[in-house]
């Protein structure tokens, strides 16, 4: 147990007795109007600890003040047919999704933005550690981690101090809780310099009658806080740094990092199961983004009661903390649990088990929407928990800039030059060069249930070791193509990861999001926002498939300058029998392949990596995507058995598809693309959505083109692998060898000497 409190608590009774206190909420990130609208919900001035957790939950990353208005859309579009392939959707820990056969899965993105650029590894690795217990907190067991991860400019002196720190950071707390790693993706850009994103995704399995969800019923029941103890760091943590403009020197901000323990959270999951499998959980909560003050309000404001919190009763780690600490610190591996009184001493016990510290805190009251939190003895804290969970609404103002139509005018490229040179500029570039460097330090194969993850469309997990069922997950977004055209970007990032899950044979269930944007004080931002929101929400209605939940990161952006609008979105796919999934590439000792390439490609450069290498700047209209191609598209591999091996072709087009199929294999290619376009440099790298390079035997040639005649996907023989070692086209070859080592060697060769920090701060 902690020592006694000493620190004298700003009182509810003092606060009534000093009406003109002055308080430090603009500090707080408060807003004149929220402070006395605060004032006004209480009837006098807040308390300190009142006044922090308001700002906590209040702030941009805890409330969405600013993006809830535009989020409705999502359920404004969602049929009813739709919904019901949802157990728990928007507004819930994570989505949870009923996929058949008594199983459900659930998964979430999430951003830890702002903390990685202040400690790279802390900040990355918390972030899994975040999102695992969102996972948990469904009831789940988390099965597999991915990640999104943007950086500058790759030979940027500060992205050589950040990207090792994050992904070492990822690596470390991911590979020590046995997590496999199955897929993600690292793109650089110089709008992302001084503001890298770290998108992390988790994965988890559930029966769907062990569904838990976040709230606080039954009055005497007992209010539980199990994990780690709580502590001084990540005071403010991601509630605060992330609803905010970063700023020079912003990097100082070390106290408002957390600090993770994967080893405890790996005890903390074992304990989470079997409290569920015991049946000791009336409702479940973690501790993440606002620590107990968020935890123990959304239970109350989700509940049929109200809730009286003790925190005397919190197993601390620092002597002296104040009420506004102890509720305000974001100490991870911490949750929150709701038993009732007949349970409690089988919870204990459980814990005790496990070695999880645990402390009843509180209970369910019949005070309905009254919250009440205790401190020395002392009411520090008496507020509605509705008003605290729900924050205010902004309709912030919103308009198309009126440098858009400058940006998407032009935007030609030059097309001249040699293939096979251009081949080697394009694979050796930062923008598609081999992440091995990134990747090989993540576990990708623990649990033994990966299917597919290295080099993959999507991550195919096996989650059902009886029939074999297994889920497919990708992840994707274009900032480049976002900033273009909101709209047509986000869905574009939505037809990638539908077509990446697709393309292993997978069928697509589900969408979860996380929308990386700038400040929502800026018009021009929150046109961007409100555009790519509807471009996701009318795309997902197109396919077919509910979007189950989402997270919004704003405030990216480092002074006056936004980062590119980045719409990360995760499709969730799944295969009845993962013995059939469809591989990524050609295996050495196979035989020979005829290839087709399935999809129309058109003289698309907008936003292309092409574009960007080329010098050409960042101008015109992204591809154009029609979602009945992709709905198409999908339906060709879903169920069919005679695919040997595809890849989808996204950044690079054919040309890179085309290497990641057949790289490592030892074959070459005789590639005629005179049937794809008119232009050889267009149809090898044009970025024409809708499109897949398919490798199949010669006698299964007729059979997918008859199948892509019926379902109305255009389709062309293009070539055939061979023993050469080299690929031959338009009057050109260059050899897979020389292709192989410019794409393996530019990341080791800027990374290769920096090191990060791997211990807490």
């Amino acid at each position: 147990m902690s020592e006694k409190v000493t620190v004298v608590n700003d009182t509810v009774d003092n606060a009534k007795a000093t009406p003109d206190q002055a308080q430090p909420y603009a500090e707080l990130g408060l807003k004149d109007d929220e402070y006395q609208r605060i004032c006004s919900i209480l009837g006098r001035r807040p308390t300190d600890a009142e006044l922090t957790v308001y700002s906590v939950m209040w702030s941009e990353h805890c409330s969405y003040k600013s993006s809830k208005v535009h989020l409705r859309y999502f359920g404004e579009t969602m049929t009813s047919e739709m919904a019901a392939k949802i157990l728990a959707g928007i507004g819930e820990n994570a989505g949870v999704v009923d996929i058949g056969g008594g199983d459900a899965v659930t998964f979430r993105v999430e951003s830890h933005n702002h903390p990685s650029f202040v400690e790279p590894y802390q900040g990355a690795a918390t972030g899994v550690g975040g999102i695992v217990r969102d996972i948990m907190a469904m009831g789940a067991r988390p099965i597999a981690v991915m990640d999104q991860l943007r950086f500058g400019p790759a030979d940027a002196e500060d992205t050589k101090r950040v990207l090792p720190g994050v992904v070492h950071g990822i690596g470390g707390y991911g590979n020590s809780l046995g997590l496999p790693n199955i897929g993600g993706e690292t793109v650089f850009d110089a709008a992302y310099a001084g503001n890298p994103l770290v998108n992390a995704l988790c994965v988890g399995t559930l029966k769907v009658e062990d569904l838990k969800l976040a709230f606080a019923s039954g009055t005497g029941n007992k209010v539980v806080l199990f994990g780690s103890r709580t502590g001084l760091d990540g005071i403010g943590g991601v509630s605060v740094l992330g609803s905010a403009t970063f700023e020079e020197g912003e990097e100082r901000k070390l106290p408002a990092v957390q600090v993770g323990d994967p080893f405890a959270e790996k005890v903390l999951i074992e304990c989470c199961l079997e409290l569920y499998q015991a049946g000791v959980v009336v409702g479940i909560q973690d501790l993440g983004g606002g620590g107990l003050a968020c935890a123990t309000s959304e239970l109350a404001a989700a509940g049929d009661g109200g809730m009286r919190v003790d925190l005397d009763a919190v197993p601390l780690r620092a002597e002296n903390m104040s009420a506004a600490e102890i509720l305000a610190s974001e100490s991870q591996e911490r949750m929150c649990a709701v038993v009732t009184p007949d349970n409690v001493e089988r919870f204990m016990d459980i814990c005790a088990k496990w070695d999880v510290n645990a402390a009843v805190i509180g209970e369910v009251t019949d005070e309905k929407d009254r919250y009440l939190v205790y401190h020395g003895g002392e009411l520090v804290l008496d507020a509605p928990p509705s008003s605290i969970d729900e924050g205010p609404v902004y309709q912030r103002p919103f308009a198309r800039p009126a440098w858009q139509d400058e940006v998407q005018a032009g935007g030609d490229v030059d097309k001249h030059g040699s293939l096979a040179q251009t081949w080697l500029k394009m694979v050796a570039s930062p923008a598609l060069c081999s992440r091995d460097f990134i990747t090989e330090q993540y576990d990708r194969y623990v649990r033994g249930n990966t299917v597919q993850a290295k080099h993959a469309n999507a991550g195919v997990l096996r989650i059902n070791e009886e029939t074999s069922r297994g889920v497919a997950v990708s992840a994707d977004a274009s900032g480049r193509y976002t900033y273009l055209d909101p709209n047509m970007g986000a869905r574009l990032a939505l037809a990638e990861a539908y077509r990446n899950v697709a393309v292993t044979g997978a069928r697509p269930v589900a969408v979860t999001n996380c929308l990386n944007f700038g400040s929502p004080e800026n018009p021009d931002v929150m046109w961007q926002f409100r555009e790519a929101v509807h471009g996701l929400a009318d795309g997902a209605r197109e396919l077919g498939i509910p979007v189950s939940g989402g997270n919004v990161s704003f405030y990216n952006q480092t002074g006056e300058t936004p980062i590119l609008p980045t719409p990360v979105v995760g499709v969730l796919g799944v295969i009845e029998d993962v013995s059939t999934t469809v591989r990524n590439r050609i295996f050495a000792g196979d035989e020979e392949y005829k290839l087709v390439l399935l999809g129309e490609t058109r003289d698309e450069f907008g936003g292309s990596v092409w574009q960007d290498i080329s010098g050409a700047g960042l101008r015109g209209l992204p591809p154009q995507v029609n979602l009945a191609n992709e709905a198409r598209l999908a339906e060709f591999f879903i169920g069919h058995g005679g695919i040997n091996a595809a890849h989808d072709l996204s950044e690079g087009g054919l040309a890179q598809a085309l290497f990641e199929l057949i790289q490592g294999s030892g074959k070459g290619v005789e590639l005629d693309v005179s049937a794809v376009h008119h232009d050889a440099f267009t149809a090898l790298f044009s970025e024409s959505a809708s499109r897949v390079l398919v490798a199949v035997t010669a006698d299964r040639v007729d059979g997918v083109l008859e199948r892509a005649a019926q379902l109305g996907v255009p389709a062309a023989l293009v070539g055939s692998t061979n023993d050469t070692g080299e690929i031959a086209v338009a009057g050109e070859s260059v050899a897979v060898a020389e292709l192989e080592a410019a794409w393996a060697g530019t990341l080791p060769q800027l990374f290769g000497h920096s090191t990060a920090p791997n211990a807490a701060v």
